[in-house]
């Protein structure tokens, strides 16, 4: 299996699977530490909600996580086999009625740390891109 590949049960602890793959990457790419902290928040972010809203912690499905690399960025892919959902419905956590709620903070977080957020396959797979 390619490395850069990461196929992670439904299940809250697959989070701490994260961590050593995004340091392998980090390593196998040379890429800059400072990076370091905006990489392994916003895809930890994104395989969380992969596995709580997309999969709904429905251990016989899976998040599907990968990276590619380019001259001047990395890509990562991260996929759920949920139902989907519209990005843009989600409210935002900074709006003064949102600021004392919990949760709902993890679309926000990934879009300000990355330097640029896609949604496809109807929200089942986000494409988060990162300069290197």
């Amino acid at each position: 299996m390619n490395w850069k590949m990461l196929k992670l049960p439904s299940s809250p602890t697959s989070i701490t699977k994260i961590e050593g793959y995004i340091k392998k990457i980090f390593s196998e790419y040379s890429i800059a530490e400072n990076k370091y902290p905006d990489v392994l928040i916003s895809i930890t972010e994104a395989v969380n909600n992969a596995i709580i809203h997309g999969n709904r912690n429905d251990t016989s499905k899976f998040v599907d996580v990968n990276c590619e690399k380019s001259n001047d960025g990395i890509t990562f892919h991260i996929s759920d086999q949920g139902k989907g959902f519209n990005p843009k419905s989600v409210p935002n956590p900074t709006s003064s009625e949102r600021l004392e709620c919990c949760g709902g903070r993890g679309v926000y977080i990934i879009k300000e740390l990355s330097d640029n957020v896609q949604y496809l396959n109807n929200g089942r797979t986000v494409e988060i891109y990162f300069d290197i």
